[in-house]
């Protein structure tokens, strides 16, 4: 399961430094007013398939993958993230 996770990660470290200019990714990399814009935008439409219970399963699929290229293009690493909610474990 995590592995997928993992996976992606990679992939999308990988698209940072080596994609072409015309990759999907590269563009959310690159523009970071872009990236903002898809992670507020995927949360909405998750937020609704929740609240309409359909397509719930897509929709959190698209926020984690905005969620890690957003922290990508913005220099913060999962596993900086992961760290810290380890800290918070009671």
């Amino acid at each position: 399961m995590l592995k997928n996770l993992e996976e992606l990660i990679k992939l999308i470290r990988d698209r940072k430094k080596n994609s072409p200019d015309n990759s999907y990714t590269k563009k959310l990399l690159d523009n970071k007013n872009l990236s903002t814009d898809k992670v507020k935008e995927e949360i909405g439409e998750l937020i609704e398939s929740v609240e309409n219970n359909s397509n719930k399963i897509h929709e959190a699929a698209d926020v984690l993958y905005h969620l890690v290229v957003y922290l990508e293009a913005n220099n913060i690493n999962i596993e900086d993230v992961m760290d810290e909610l380890k800290k918070r474990r009671k």
